[in-house]
């Protein structure tokens, strides 16, 4: 007897597209996304118009990625862009409150481990791979982490990137609703005269912190490193930090198509039985950080801005750029998720082994 035929799978969208259509549809996709949020006044509209059109794409069987090499690219330029707004004020702040903001993001980090106990323990997915993909750090990073302690990297990074986008579109409504209209933006001028000698030694800065940071295997070295040496150079009064306008929305464009697209369709078959949970866990971790957010405010004296992003849970990046483009304290808001970071990659693995093994 003949083998019964399989049921034929029924073609994604753009699946039979060939590969340069599915790249035009992409590009004018997020030109005309990052237009409308414009207009309408939201802050990093390069960004999320870009990781909307790519969420779309991806999810609907285009077949794209964006090239590593590229990711790592525009994560030091926005190291850069970080530390162009660092100043001496923030230490100071961070002396003054230090009690404080230490134990709110100890508090970030006690819920994000709870959500995650909560979603083994209902059986929504297995104990490490809660831990992980709750874990409010980066999303690269803890995708990283995950794969090497034995969780499954896929559903982790469908719980990272699925916060990283509702938390960057809720936070890019509090810039525009609650705190009001944004500042001027350095986005205006797009090919304004440029500081050549600034210019290239931020390049250099860029290229060469970001491959320290991949040499000595520092998470989200890439990020941080540049931004760490551009911060002193710059401070030293040795290096001016030129940023132009067509480069930053290149850097916005490639990291909103690296979220977007990872949203692709076995991701989401595998994660579709736990979307309601997972949704219901993101919603929950963005209640609790902006719960401590209006404790900053009312207590340490944080603008309300500065503080939802600050403990905005996930998506490093996205929220530097946000800030960047809002009236956002910058260098705050770096210093506080930067902190988080570190403490999530100590405790995490003793955490993500604590919670398994008492499931």
């Amino acid at each position: 007897m003949p083998p019964a035929p399989k049921p034929l799978r029924r073609a994604a969208l753009f699946e039979a597209m060939p590969w340069g259509g599915q790249c035009c549809l992409l590009l004018a996709g997020s030109l005309l996304l990052a237009a409308l949020f414009a207009l309408a006044h939201l802050p990093a509209a390069l960004l999320l118009g870009p990781m909307i059109a790519g969420i779309f794409l991806g999810s609907n069987g285009a077949r794209l990625s964006v090239p590593r090499r590229a990711v790592f690219a525009s994560q030091t330029i926005v190291g850069c862009l970080i530390a162009r707004s660092i100043t001496g004020d923030i230490v100071h702040a961070f002396l003054r409150d230090w009690p404080l903001l230490l134990a709110t993001v100890l508090a970030i980090i006690a819920s994000s481990g709870v959500l995650g106990w909560l979603i083994s323990r209902w059986k929504v997915l297995p104990g490490s791979t809660a831990v992980w993909g709750s874990a409010p750090g980066g999303a690269s990073v803890m995708m990283i982490m995950a794969g090497a302690f034995g969780a499954d990297a896929r559903l982790v990074a469908f719980m990272q990137y699925l916060r990283v986008v509702l938390v960057a579109a809720v936070a890019s409504l509090v810039a525009r609703f609650w705190v009001g209209q944004p500042g001027p933006s350095a986005e205006l001028g797009w090919f304004t005269a440029l500081d050549w000698g600034g210019f290239l030694a931020t390049l250099l800065i860029a290229a060469g912190g970001g491959l320290i940071g991949m040499a000595l295997r520092i998470p989200a070295g890439a990020l941080l490193v540049p931004m760490a040496i551009a911060a002193v150079l710059e401070a030293m009064g040795l290096v001016n930090i030129v940023l132009p306008p067509w480069l930053l929305a290149i850097t916005y464009a490639f990291l909103g198509w690296s979220i977007g697209l990872s949203f692709n369709r076995e991701i989401l078959q595998h994660a579709a039985r736990a979307l309601l949970p997972i949704m219901l866990a993101i919603g929950v971790m963005i209640g609790v950080c902006a719960a401590l957010a209006a404790i900053l405010v009312r207590y340490a004296g944080i603008d309300p801005l500065t503080a939802y992003l600050a403990t905005s849970p996930g998506g490093m990046d996205s929220v530097a750029i946000i800030g960047a483009a809002s009236k956002a304290d910058l260098s705050f808001v770096m210093a506080l998720q930067v902190v988080r970071l570190v403490i999530v990659l100590i405790l995490g693995p003793t955490l993500a082994r604590f919670i398994a093994q008492r499931l």
